[in-house]
């Protein structure tokens, strides 16, 4: 987190939620509890958008909200908006019309997801496009962020759908580095990246065929065959498939290179 000196408001949802702009921190303790908490994290995530009441109060109580619980919720945006205040925001930031609300932020605004989203496509654009070093900054980025914990302690349908987002833009990040781990002749690196890939999303194929080749780029393809067989077990036993074309192709070219 990092306190933005020209001016820019930014906002944090992944690890602890605070907002910034300038030398202002309006930090998680602030918000109004933890329905303030979630009202605010899905609002800011969701700002692109008019959220419905109904979709916000289903977040905040589940199938359980309270008998007045329109009354709740604009009280709890009542102190969202008292709290955005001091980052600069003013009331109207916080808009209600239509029986929705909607967070409008200025132009210039900072959203952390939004970050790691637009960062994990330049990485992917750049590394498509042979520049791997330019691929391995916005991969950085990207993975810093999105490995951060999203909504600790929480469990319902929109943070589940929000930390599976997260967690497609941390692998695709990985994917990058060790991508760029083998360009760059980082063999090591490349296996620790692609095996963190494979911790989040065990039956990746594209993290097989980047391990594989880093072991053998290594000058270890004993190691890169026991990762496809390691790959070819997993999926025959828990999906009943065969590895794709792309995994047989690396496969053959390490049986070819001994």
């Amino acid at each position: 987190m990092q306190l933005a000196k020209d001016g820019t408001l930014r906002i944090y949802l992944a690890g602890s939620i605070c907002v910034t702009r300038g030398d202002t921190l309006v930090p998680e303790s602030r918000l109004p509890g933890r329905q303030g908490r979630l009202a605010f994290a899905m609002l800011a995530a969701e700002r692109d958008r008019a959220l419905a009441r109904e979709a916000i109060a289903e977040l905040l109580w589940g199938g359980n909200p309270p008998r007045a619980w329109d009354s709740a919720l604009r009280a709890i945006v009542s102190k969202l908006r008292a709290a955005l205040s001091e980052a600069g925001l003013e009331g109207d930031a916080l808009a209600h019309a239509f029986g929705c609300y909607q967070l409008r932020l200025p132009p210039d605004a900072w959203v952390d997801l939004e970050a790691a989203d637009d960062a994990v496509h330049l990485a992917e654009a750049e590394l498509r496009a042979g520049r791997p070093g330019e691929a391995n900054g916005w991969a950085l980025v990207a993975n810093a962020i999105a490995g951060r914990p999203f909504l600790t302690g929480e469990e319902s349908p929109w943070v589940a759908n929000r930390r599976a987002a997260l967690r497609d833009v941390r692998v695709r990040a990985l994917e990058c580095r060790a991508a760029v781990g083998l360009d760059k002749g980082l063999f090591a690196l490349a296996a620790r990246d692609a095996e963190l890939v494979l911790e989040l999303e065990p039956f990746r194929e594209t993290a097989y065929q980047l391990l594989m080749r880093a072991h053998t780029g290594a000058g270890n393809p004993a190691e890169a065959l026991r990762v496809y067989e390691r790959c070819r077990t997993l999926i025959a036993e828990e999906l009943g498939v065969e590895p794709s074309p792309q995994t047989e192709a690396v496969y053959l070219d390490i049986l070819r290179s001994r």
